[in-house]
This record gives structure tokens, C-alpha cells and sequence, in this order.
């Protein structure tokens, strides 16, 4: 009965979520998350993504 009880409970378990290894790569999927919503805001992001690297290097 126990065993039946975990398995239903691991398919319930949420998986955490992945955080990304640097900010250029969290504004690199913000824009291409926002790409086809705004096109304008998502050029933005990649430009700070952008930027961000030329500083970090």
C-alpha cells in the first residue's frame, strides 16, 4: 500500500526549476520569449544581453 502511495506522489512532484548560468542567457530567452509579442522590447533585450557580454569579457 505504501509503495502504491510514493509512486503516486513522485508523479506529482514538481521538478525545480533550472536557473540560468549567467544574465545574458536569462535576457537571451526573455526576447525570444517576447519576439513575436514585441519586437521592439525584445531587441532591447538582446542589446543588454549584448552588452552584458562585452563587459563580462
Amino acid at each position: 500500500m505504501f509503495s502504491l502511495v510514493a509512486q503516486a506522489a513522485r508523479l506529482f512532484r514538481f521538478n525545480p526549476v533550472e536557473t540560468p548560468s549567467s544574465p545574458a542567457t536569462a535576457l537571451m530567452e526573455s526576447a525570444g520569449s517576447r519576439a513575436g509579442l514585441d519586437a521592439h522590447h525584445a531587441q532591447e533585450l538582446r542589446a543588454a544581453a549584448t552588452a552584458w557580454l562585452s563587459v563580462v569579457r
